[in-house]
């Protein structure tokens, strides 16, 4: 809309921000569930986002700072209603695994490099925003991802481990890491073992009986009570020792990207896992509550939370199944609860810190093995072993990438397999050789229906793949083949059933021409029916319509039969 001036007013483009949108169908009913929702959120949060930041190898608190921002950055740009945003395993695995060997044994510079890390992948969301690059992310399939969440799970219980067993741990993948903690055993602290497994415990049990309650919180909380009562520090169980209390300080960093080398693939590693792990959370919610996502928005809303929490010092953010499931089942109607989990937060971080002192390590260990175990989908890697074996062995490449190159290289190398497997699979589709169906004037593949009628002096085929560059050779070298042991003698037409390929491209159509004069040769005419419109465009462009007598969309398989039985009856002498 514009003034008398000609100018726009302020409401055009702010009605275009997704809280303007949920603001204004907002009402008051729900706000009493989106303030138990937010707060429900922080409980769960407090403990999960201290095991993760210390998981990533930064100071407890950190992991706070990211709910705190990356929650309100999200509300202000993110398009689902339900998503909650902060640390995730597999990212806080990704940041210890690449970010130690930038920092160089700097503490202070580890810290930055992951607080740069957030910057560039707020960086890359706006970079992919711009030039609509959602799409790319479906290149990675269901399989893939199977067989990634098997390996970063595994991966991550490595890492936590050690703090269980109370051993110094070590190693740079998961085989390495397995070896070093069997060597080390023999130094099991056994009353830190046992703290953890009493903790696991309860984190199981508590699950089982309240689903979807902050148990880890109330874990948290006993566990502390219990080791500050008993002396457990005093004892030698690790704990987290002292957390500065006060809100995140809000700053620019002092690194530029030219100052780290190898942080763009490790912030695009980071988005890559953002962006898949949130997109898939959030159109569960959206589709149980009957609401649009809006997944090129969702990059938007990813990077406006990893922009507000590396401003916060804090470093990349997603959003995560588990914690919206929370955030839902405790009654969340739009990203207002996220605000509150926000508020609670930060009041925690003034008042409340002192409290977490004496919480063991094992007890974080132990959320994070637990929350892990959703990861572990082996029954998914058996009904691929089962129903697709190519399906079962991109998920097993992804999963041994994980394990013996780590989180980022892994993800590369799934995305890459997955990009393989789309390309193996174009590659070889399936021909269709074509018989009557008896008794009906339809037609269907003769390999899978064996009874259909042979189709007299006719070969029909139909290519059930888009005729492409990948696979144009494969389909002309079947219909040769298919050629060469029905007799050449015995044919006198070739029908190209083009119904099931939604496109072709200039390859697909040489191919034709290629078998058009190798059949030309052998005195047999190529026919072409069920050509789509897109499709008889390019072919008539490339001057094939008039080589193969017309491309009409009216000829069919059945019409082209029915002719040659009018031509040979009336050849047939009286």
């Amino acid at each position: 809309m514009t003034d008398s001036t000609g100018r726009r007013n302020g409401p055009a483009w702010l009605s275009r921000l997704p809280p303007a949108r949920w603001l204004a169908e907002y009402r008051a009913a729900w706000l009493p569930g989106d303030a138990i929702a937010g707060v429900t959120l922080a409980a769960y949060a407090i403990p999960v986002s201290l095991a993760y930041a210390t998981l990533a190898g930064l100071p407890p608190q950190v992991g706070i700072y990211g709910y705190l921002l990356g929650g309100l950055g999200y509300a202000l740009l993110g398009s689902s209603r339900q998503l909650a945003i902060g640390p995730t395993s597999a990212i806080s695995l990704m940041i210890a695994g690449t970010v130690g060997a930038m920092a160089d044994g700097d503490a202070q510079r580890y810290a930055q490099i992951a607080s740069l890390a957030g910057f560039t992948v707020a960086a890359l969301c706006l970079f992919a925003w711009t030039l609509r690059l959602s799409a790319l992310v479906k290149l990675i399939s269901d399989s893939i991802l199977v067989g990634f969440k098997a390996g970063a799970g595994l991966t991550i219980a490595m890492t936590q481990l050690p703090s269980l067993f109370g051993v110094p741990g070590g190693g740079h993948n998961f085989f390495d890491r397995a070896w070093l903690l069997a060597g080390q055993l023999g130094q099991t602290h056994f009353l830190v073992l046992a703290v953890g497994i009493f903790a696991i415990a309860l984190l199981v049990l508590g699950e089982r009986l309240l689903p979807r309650k902050p148990v880890a919180l109330a874990v948290v909380a006993l566990s502390i009570v219990v080791a500050t009562m008993l002396g457990l520090p005093a004892l030698g169980v690790p704990t987290t020792g002292e957390i500065p209390a006060g809100l995140p300080a809000l700053a620019g960093l002092p690194l530029r990207l030219r100052d780290v080398e190898g942080i763009i693939p490790l912030a695009a590693g980071c988005l890559l896992l953002a962006y898949i792990e949130s997109v898939s959370a959030a159109r569960t919610f959206a589709a149980k509550h009957g609401y649009a996502l809006d997944p090129r928005q969702e990059l938007l809303g990813i990077g406006a939370a990893n922009l507000a929490a590396a401003l916060g010092h804090g470093y990349p953010v997603a959003g995560g199944l588990s914690q919206s499931a929370v955030n839902d089942k405790a009654g969340a109607r739009t990203p207002l609860a996220l605000v509150f989990a926000s508020l609670t937060l930060a009041l925690c971080l003034l008042f409340l810190t002192g409290l977490l002192e004496n919480l063991p390590k094992a007890v974080l260990a132990a959320v994070v093995l637990t929350a892990i175990a959703g990861l572990l989908d082996f029954p998914a890697l058996y009904r691929m072993w089962r129903v697709s074996r190519l399906d079962f062995y991109a998920a097993a490449i992804a999963l041994g990438a994980v394990l013996l190159l780590g989180i980022l290289q892994g993800i590369l190398c799934a995305a890459l397999a997955s990009i393989l497997m789309l390309l193996v699979r174009a590659s070889r589709p399936h021909v269709a050789f074509l018989g009557r169906i008896p008794g009906t004037s339809s037609y269907s593949d003769v390999g899978r229906h064996p009874e259909n009628e042979v189709l007299p002096g006719m070969i029909a085929f139909r290519p059930e793949a888009s005729l492409i560059y990948v696979n144009a050779d494969a389909v002309l070298e079947a219909v040769l083949n298919r050629l060469r042991t029905a007799g050449q003698s015995e044919v006198r037409l070739v029908v190209c059933d083009l119904s099931a390929s939604p496109y072709i491209d200039l390859a697909g159509a040489r191919v034709l021409h290629e078998l058009h004069d190798d059949l030309e040769a052998r005195g047999i005419a190529l026919r072409i029916v069920g050509a789509r419109g897109r499709v008889r465009d390019l072919l008539r462009a490339d001057g094939l319509g008039e080589r193969v007598g017309g491309l009409d969309r009216i000829v069919t398989l059945a019409s082209l039969l029915a002719a040659g039985d009018k031509t040979a009856a009336s050849a047939t002498p009286p």
